[in-house]
């Protein structure tokens, strides 16, 4: 049998999950509502996986996992959470978290992943563990301006200073019109409705 520790502050939830980890087999041998009360009973209880939800008050999932590790505590750690930041993703990477997993269908992922840090193994929800490729890589979320041509980004760029598409034909050397027909494309292209829109668009991807 593994011995579970589980940190969550809704006590439905932790109510809940504590039942699936019964039916599964695993002594909960700890249940408490926030990290600073995980860290006090990891020593009390000696648990095989900590179970740690990442929104907690007084210090969250991730804070406490960094707290374990910072303290020579290295065993493995789970980590359950309905949404996460990138910062947070990659500081549970970085101080070794043994499983992340989702809570909107955690129930199968969870247990397998507990065995598996158990065994000594990673598991990663793989819509996390793509992220965590991208992050890792440093590769940036592609910019929806980045799908026009370069007249059409120097087109943009000029709706962003305000200039209407007479003073925009003339910088460019471009017909009035040809500045229309170029907009009409670019506003599909970008999904936008409006002049504004796509002022704003331009000003938040090139911020």
């Amino acid at each position: 049998m593994i011995d579970v520790l589980v940190a969550d502050d809704h006590p439905f939830l932790r109510a809940g999950l504590e039942a699936v980890l019964r039916t599964a087999g695993m002594v909960v041998v700890a249940s408490v509502g926030d990290g600073d009360a995980a860290l006090a009973a990891i020593p009390e209880t000696d648990p095989d996986v900590v179970v740690l939800d990442v929104a907690m008050p007084a210090r969250d999932g991730v804070a406490t996992l960094a707290a374990m590790r910072e303290g020579g505590d290295e065993r493995p750690v789970v980590i359950l959470t309905a949404s996460i930041d990138d910062e947070k993703l990659l500081a549970a990477i970085r101080h070794g978290a043994s499983g992340i997993v989702l809570k909107e269908d955690a129930e199968d992922f969870l247990i397998d992943c507990i065995r598996n840090a158990s065994a000594g193994q990673r598991t990663i929800d793989p819509r996390l563990a793509s992220r965590i490729t991208d992050l890792a890589s440093g590769e940036k979320p592609q910019r929806r301006i980045d799908k026009l041509g370069r007249r059409e980004k120097e087109i943009v760029e000029r709706v962003a200073r305000g200039l209407r598409n007479r003073q925009i034909g003339e910088e460019l050397s471009m017909s009035e019109g040809s500045v229309k027909v170029y907009l009409h494309t670019i506003f599909e292209k970008l999904e936008v409705r409006s002049r504004t829109e796509l002022a704003i668009l331009y000003h938040e991807e090139t911020s």
